[in-house]
């Protein structure tokens, strides 16, 4: 395997006004661990998804971003890029690994355009095992309501070639257990895998009971056909049909490699193929009062994250924050974070590294990058 790919919509996370102090996080992921026939957990791996996360009161975050972990650390970056990455508006994404064609390490695409490349990936050994995963996770599963999203998956063989993992192949770990009469929400989880040979499709749910807080992304939200300024692409961009690209996206991006004229052999080459998502898209939290976002809460956040004291925290303010008040903040204003002791990191792992780093929106919290241990050393 030399490539993984998956796609889902980016569906709305409801979470409850009221979760205490608790961080509640919701992630959905496809994950490559090459080279492993254990836990992807204990060997390196890389990972992309869309995340969403409630902090406190009102702080909220919604967005894609890629993970590459290591055994001796890791490395997570937002992922600012694409049409509308940022908002829950059933709009289909895909989440792409492909191994560089030369040397060991990978690229990881967002909407077919490259957005990153590892730096400590092992080299791909052939005829070693390898896993590609796909799911939900859920932190605080009593405050949040996850609708159905349907994940489709392919990966790579040395050929360049995209299949389908085969039925026999394919292994299923819930949990939660299956909601029922017996087991209600908020803790239970509702899953199918589509019955076929080759797997094609797992679909999953985390339904809760609570109301939705009135603050978060509304349940009622529609598909978008495309983007706004579709009338004004190229008609080829590095080879790509993109008229073909973009309605391949909308209904059914899992076969774009295989029917978009010109897809595949981009993705393999130029890692830039989707004109529509170049621009970024990153905007500040509107509902986010800059009073919210002190040092102390950016530093109690990062504390929950990496799971240290936040008197082993170190905060350094945005410029303008720290020089005279001015009532406003810059629009990339951003938190960096640091400390020495040791940390798990942002992964759930029994492993622990020495310090990190990471930064934080000035205006929504939301975490932009981070890195522990070794990595931080790569970044």
């Amino acid at each position: 395997m030399i490539g993984g790919f998956a796609t889902w919509r980016n569906m709305p996370i409801a979470f409850d006004q009221n979760t205490g102090s608790s961080t509640v996080q919701v992630g959905n992921y496809m994950r490559v661990s090459p080279n492993t026939s254990s836990s992807p957990l204990a060997s390196p791996n890389i990972e992309i998804g869309l995340y969403a996360e409630k902090t406190g009161g009102s702080s909220h975050s919604y967005g894609p971003r890629w993970t590459e972990m290591t055994a001796s650390g890791g490395h997570t970056k937002a992922i600012t890029a694409g049409v509308n990455a940022n908002k829950p508006d059933k709009r289909n994404h895909t989440y792409m690994t492909v191994r560089q064609e030369h040397g060991n390490q990978w690229d990881i695409l967002y909407d077919f355009n490259k957005v990153g490349s590892t730096s400590k990936q092992p080299k791909v050994i052939g005829g070693d095992t390898n896993r590609i995963d796909v799911g939900l996770e859920v932190t605080g599963p009593k405050y949040v309501n996850v609708p159905t999203i349907a994940n489709r998956m392919q990966f790579m063989t040395e050929n360049h070639a995209w299949q389908q993992v085969d039925a026999p192949n394919v292994a299923r770990s819930v949990t939660l257990p299956v909601c029922s009469t017996s087991h209600k929400p908020p803790n239970c989880f509702i899953t199918k895998v589509a019955d076929s040979h080759k797997f094609t499709q797992w679909t999953v749910s985390k339904p809760r009971r609570q109301p939705a807080d009135a603050a978060a992304p509304s349940t009622t939200a529609t598909a978008i056909s495309g983007p706004d300024d579709a009338a004004n692409l190229p008609e080829l961009f590095n080879g790509v049909d993109q008229e073909a690209l973009q309605t391949c996206m909308e209904k059914e991006p899992d076969s774009c490699l295989a029917t978009v004229p010109g897809l595949s052999e981009c993705v393999v080459a130029s890692r830039l193929c989707n004109a529509a998502a170049l621009a970024s898209t990153a905007e500040p939290n509107p509902d986010t009062s800059s009073a919210e976002l002190s040092a102390e809460y950016i530093r109690a956040r990062a504390a929950a994250a990496f799971h240290v004291s936040a008197h082993d925290i170190a905060v350094d303010l945005p410029a303008s924050l720290g020089g005279p008040a001015s009532g406003h903040l810059a629009v990339d204003s951003t938190y960096t974070v640091t400390s020495t002791t040791s940390t798990p990191g942002l992964q759930p792992t029994d492993r622990r590294f020495e310090g990190f780093t990471a930064s934080y929106s000035a205006h929504s919290g939301a975490l932009l990058e981070a890195c522990w241990g070794d990595l931080c050393d790569a970044s």
